[in-house]
């Protein structure tokens, strides 16, 4: 498949994406049990993906949004740019994170740095997918879906330049 100057190949189907949401939302569903979280997912990347979790999370929670950027075409610039932040108070709360995938660390790093100094009483994240190659800050991700190598991938609300978002399997780049 094509898009705009580069082409792509089914690397995830939705079917393999839909199973995996369904045993991490039992994980989750299982580990805040007793608890009330409040899901917070970065836009734009994460919105199928979070709500797919929602759907089958069976416990009370709330959802609240998340923007902040780091990306120009198929890499990460470095520089976070937060473009809508989170405005509710979130003092002794638990936080779940939902991130469409963990590149550099960058972003989840000062997402989960500023929530905790915003008196937070736990702060976790999950991803859908995780690169271990390009990490640049360790960050603890309590729930991955997939983890890939250094590979750009667009599907499932993930974009190259706003396409692709619509795709309901995931798709890598060809080198």
């Amino acid at each position: 498949m094509k898009i705009k100057d580069l082409e792509f190949e089914k690397f995830i189907t939705a079917t393999q994406i839909e199973n995996r949401v369904a045993e991490l939302a039992a994980q989750i569903n299982s580990d805040y049990q007793d608890r009330n979280p409040i899901l917070l997912p970065i836009l734009n990347g994460s919105f199928m993906f979070a709500s797919d979790l929602m759907k089958q999370l069976n416990l009370p929670c709330k959802i609240s949004f998340v923007k902040i950027s780091s990306y120009n075409g198929t890499a990460s610039s470095g520089q976070l740019k937060t473009l809508i932040g989170h405005e509710e108070s979130i003092f002794n709360q638990d936080i779940l994170i939902v991130e469409d995938i963990v590149d550099t660390g960058l972003t989840l790093e000062k997402i989960m740095s500023d929530l905790r100094d915003r008196g937070t009483k736990s702060v976790e994240a999950i991803s859908l997918l995780r690169k271990s190659v390009a990490r640049e800050k360790v960050v603890d991700v309590k729930y991955v879906g997939f983890d890939l190598d250094d590979e750009f991938v667009l599907g499932y609300g993930m974009d190259y330049d706003g396409l692709g978002r619509n795709l309901v399997d995931l798709y890598k780049k060809i080198n």
